[in-house]
């Protein structure tokens, strides 16, 4: 067998090393992408359920290679009529808004920061859509605060949001059921003043921490503190 010049030298520059006690550098590894844990874009689902008690759904629906709608609800009426409409730009997903009730509700921000610690910095505008979450992760816990507007499109109402998040960097997480895993917990505070008379001060509705698993998917664990403590466990993952 001949080799071409390129092999000798590829084989020359490994004895070289091996002789010198060397090894040459290994190919550094890839950073994890949110993808990686919530499966986004694939057809992943999973039930999740307080101890003994009924258990609660959710299932991913790709709509594209840069969109996918995420459904929560009851299994046993599913499908539930209302999904949450993401999608990805870049290094970010972004969140569009929802559908229910017959209608869309379309998400718009007027402001929004990028915080670590307490350095913030505004984000800009993507179309008005919400920076929801990094889809590289970093490896430091970063917080995102966004205000707007949200529109109930069957007709024209709005209503004013606040959402701000903390982002976890990946953590390791466990559960009877799933053992050990490495999870990123999103800690989120909703408040707004929907069905409130117009103008009227937003008030929190929801406070609660999600932990999302490597490979598994969505709500692994979930502590609700407002608007009542609550907390559930991934009893089920499953593609369909």
């Amino acid at each position: 067998m001949t080799l071409s010049l390129r092999a000798r030298a590829a084989v020359l520059c490994a004895v070289v090393l091996a002789c010198a006690g060397l090894t040459a550098p290994a190919a550094e590894a890839a950073a994890p992408v949110y993808g990686d844990f919530s499966l986004m874009f694939s057809r992943s689902a999973g039930q999740y359920a307080p101890p003994g008690e009924q258990a609660f759904q959710w299932a991913w629906s790709p709509q594209s290679a840069t969109e996918s709608q995420i459904s929560w609800g009851d299994p046993k009426t599913w499908p539930p009529s209302s999904a949450e409409h993401f999608l990805r730009d870049g290094d970010w997903v972004l969140l569009d808004g929802w559908g229910g009730n017959g209608t869309y509700y379309t998400q718009r921000v007027t402001s929004e920061q990028l915080c670590h610690g307490t350095a913030c910095t505004p984000l800009p505008s993507d179309g008005g859509r919400q920076h929801y979450v990094q889809w590289t992760v970093p490896s430091e816990n970063y917080q995102l605060v966004a205000n707007g507007t949200i529109t109930e499109q069957s007709s024209g109402k709005t209503f004013q949001f606040r959402h701000a998040q903390t982002w976890g960097a990946p953590a390791p997480c466990s559960s009877a059921r799933f053992g050990a895993q490495t999870c990123v917990t999103q800690s989120e505070s909703w408040s707004d003043n929907n069905g409130l008379p117009a103008g009227s001060p937003i008030r929190e509705t929801l406070r609660r921490d999600i932990k999302i698993a490597k490979g598994l998917g969505m709500a692994f664990a979930i502590d609700q503190q407002v608007p009542s403590p609550w907390h559930a466990e991934a009893t089920e993952y499953w593609n369909w």
